[in-house]
C-alpha cells in the first residue's frame, strides 16, 4: 500500500486484558482496512503475557495461504481502546491496525487529515414494549 493510496501509519499500545497495568506501545503501525484482523509482533504480545489461543488460516494477495496464532489484546489508539482478536505476527509481518480493531474502537479514516476519528453513535436495537428476562 502506497501513501497514494491513502495508507497511513499510527501509534498503537496493546495491553493484555487478562494483566492490565502494563503497555507496549508500537510505533508507526500501518492502518490497514483491508485486512479483517491487526496484526502486532509476537515478542510483543509474549511480553506482555499474551497467550495463543488458536490458529488461523491467512490468504495474501497472491493466493498463498498463511496460518497465524490469534489471542487476545486491548488495543489503544485515537484515545480509545477496545478489546479484540489480534495475530501473532512472525518475522516479515506486517504490523497493521485491520478493520476488526477499528470497528472496536469505534473508529473511521478521515482520508482527508489522514487520521482516526471517533466514528458516531454506534447502531443499537431496542425491543419495543415490554421485555421481561428471567
Amino acid at each position: 500500500m502506497s501513501d497514494e493510496m491513502g495508507a497511513f501509519r499510527i501509534d498503537v499500545a496493546i495491553e493484555n486484558p487478562a494483566q492490565p497495568g502494563r503497555r507496549v506501545e508500537l510505533r508507526a503501525v500501518l492502518v490497514d482496512t483491508g485486512a479483517e484482523l491487526s496484526v502486532f509482533p509476537a515478542s510483543a504480545l509474549e511480553s506482555l503475557g499474551i497467550e495463543r489461543r488458536r490458529q488461523l488460516r491467512f490468504r495474501q494477495a497472491d493466493g498463498t495461504v498463511l496460518v497465524r496464532w490469534i489471542g487476545s489484546a486491548l488495543v489503544f489508539a485515537a484515545g480509545t481502546d477496545a478489546t479484540d482478536d489480534v495475530v501473532f505476527g512472525e518475522p516479515g509481518d506486517l504490523t497493521l491496525l485491520g478493520a476488526h480493531s477499528l470497528e472496536g474502537l469505534n473508529v473511521r479514516i478521515d482520508p482527508v487529515t489522514r487520521q482516526l476519528i471517533d466514528a458516531g453513535p454506534m447502531p443499537l436495537a431496542v425491543a419495543t414494549g415490554s421485555v421481561a428476562f428471567a
